[in-house]
């Protein structure tokens, strides 16, 4: 019926499928946690009942900032894989 190759490929296949499918759902997951982005100093001055506010939008404007690097490392690697596919055709 079915040959060693075959059962191989499709053993491969499964694999590669959990392995995916295992690091998507760990993906998922840590980034769901709550962050925490503040540095030490930010923390210090912002400490203290009367404040909350004012540290969940420091938090929040950290967290910001920290996505723009990875918006354009993602922008540009997009750019590469687009001209390299319109170079191939």
């Amino acid at each position: 019926m079915f040959n060693k190759d075959k059962m191989k490929k499709i053993t491969t296949i499964r694999f590669s499928r959990f392995v995916k499918t295992s690091f998507f759902l760990l993906l998922c997951f840590f980034l769901y946690l709550p962050t925490n982005a503040q540095c030490a100093m930010c923390r210090a001055a912002l400490s203290g009942e009367g404040n909350k506010v004012k540290a969940a939008a420091v938090n929040d404007g950290i967290v910001y900032l920290m996505v723009i690097p990875y918006l354009l490392v993602g922008a540009i690697g997009y750019a590469v894989y687009r001209m390299r596919k319109n170079k191939s055709k």
